[in-house]
């Protein structure tokens, strides 16, 4: 799929660095040609023999190299690729690329180059936090620059949570986007998540637990493999991803609305958790606690988007899939609800507290359609969104 394309691979120094060796691979694999460049506290991970070894190719790691100025210039150098790729990304590079440094090889080829740029952030969860951080991504999202990850996981550092990098077939799949040759390339997908808050008062409200990991691994997973994703969220505790359209909405009612403006779709993934019930008429005020007397609270059914979406007449998304949390027999209550709602793919998974996995970072799930089932195998919330997004791209061809 990448026969003929050349790609400029800048390795930054962290830890991640050694996920670059099998990204090399798998990139030549695909018919790729790769030129490394290997920055000074990238060398701290990675040799330059390794690196030449697994690209075939010579590895350029200093601005005042005689001999390769004479070769082959570094204004040059930026520009022979079809795509500019920094994995990992470190904090320092992000910084250097978004305030227009120039003081190495690596950074004085992005400031050079008029190649596309594709950065694999990586870093520590704090650094990645850091509002400096975030500062410098929304200006290099700004200036153009595409990025894949970071996920969310356990750290060399002992911590958790954002600034893994993405696995190098992740980064595959998105240098294929960014090249134009994603799977998924030309569709639009719809994809909901995140829990719904429903107020009772001002201060209260009725929600189910979600975390909206799962949905927005599903969101990132699908942009990576070329298509265009509208995430429709409520109120998650993940940041949403990038690459996508992000539309946030609070309640039920409002994420309907969302989901029908975002129609037509060639697909629709309904991860979100909706809370089924609202307060029929919300109070405006604080409701007072009294004492010796409790609040009478009327409920409303909330509008079943899944159901609603999937029984629509005009505009129907080819294939819709919804997402069945279930405590008590999963695989029937899941088989019921596929045929309840009318959509073509359920995703099951057993959230009973025993499993650990509402709010965890793994998922188990069991994939039911009109054929059948398929029990996929306990494992993290990325790798099962990375494995559904290829199950629609194989639908959707």
């Amino acid at each position: 799929m990448l026969a003929g394309k050349r790609i400029l691979l800048i390795i930054g120094g962290g830890i991640a660095a050694y996920k670059s060796l099998d990204l090399i691979r798998r990139l030549r694999e695909r018919g790729a040609a790769v030129t490394p460049v290997l920055t000074r506290a990238g060398t701290e991970f990675v040799t330059p023999l390794s690196v030449s070894a697994l690209a075939g190719e010579k590895v350029y790691t200093d601005l005042f190299d005689l001999t390769d100025e004479a070769e082959m210039g570094h204004i040059q150098l930026s520009r022979v690729a079809d795509l500019v790729v920094v994995a990992p990304a470190t904090a320092d590079l992000m910084a250097k690329m978004a305030h227009g440094h120039a003081n190495d090889l690596a950074s004085t080829l992005l400031m050079a180059t008029d190649t596309p740029v594709l950065m694999a952030p990586a870093m520590n969860v704090r650094m990645w936090e850091h509002p400096a951080t975030q500062r410098n991504l929304a200006q290099l999202l700004g200036d153009g620059l595409r990025v894949v990850g970071p996920n969310a996981g356990d750290m060399a550092c002992g911590e958790y949570g954002p600034g893994r990098m993405s696995e190098p077939l992740e980064i595959v799949a998105a240098i294929e986007t960014a090249l134009g040759q994603g799977p998924l390339a030309g569709k639009r997908i719809l994809v909901t998540s995140g829990p719904t808050h429903e107020p009772i008062d001002p201060v209260r409200y009725i929600a189910n637990r979600s975390s909206g990991a799962q949905g927005t691994a599903i969101a990132r997973a699908l942009a990576s493999l070329g298509a265009e994703v509208v995430f429709v969220t409520g109120p998650a505790d993940v940041p949403a991803p990038q690459g996508v359209k992000v539309v946030r909405v609070e309640t039920a009612q409002q994420m309907l609305t969302a989901v029908e403006a975002a129609l037509p779709a060639d697909a629709a993934v309904f991860a979100a958790a909706v809370a089924d019930w609202r307060v029929a008429s919300s109070s405006g005020s604080k409701i007072k606690k009294d004492a010796g007397r409790l609040p009478v609270l009327e409920f409303a059914e909330n509008p079943d988007i899944l159901a609603t979406v999937s029984q629509r007449k005009t505009d129907r998304p080819r294939l819709v899939v919804g997402f069945a949390a279930e405590t008590d027999d999963v695989i029937a209550n899941a088989t019921a609800k596929r045929a309840r709602k009318g959509c073509d793919w359920i995703v099951a998974n057993d959230v009973s507290p025993a499993t650990g996995i509402m709010g965890g970072t793994e998922n188990a799930v069991h994939l039911i359609t009109v054929e059948g089932r398929e029990d996929w195998p306990r494992m993290s919330k990325q790798q099962v969104a990375a494995q559904l997004a290829a199950r629609i791209a194989q639908a959707l061809v």
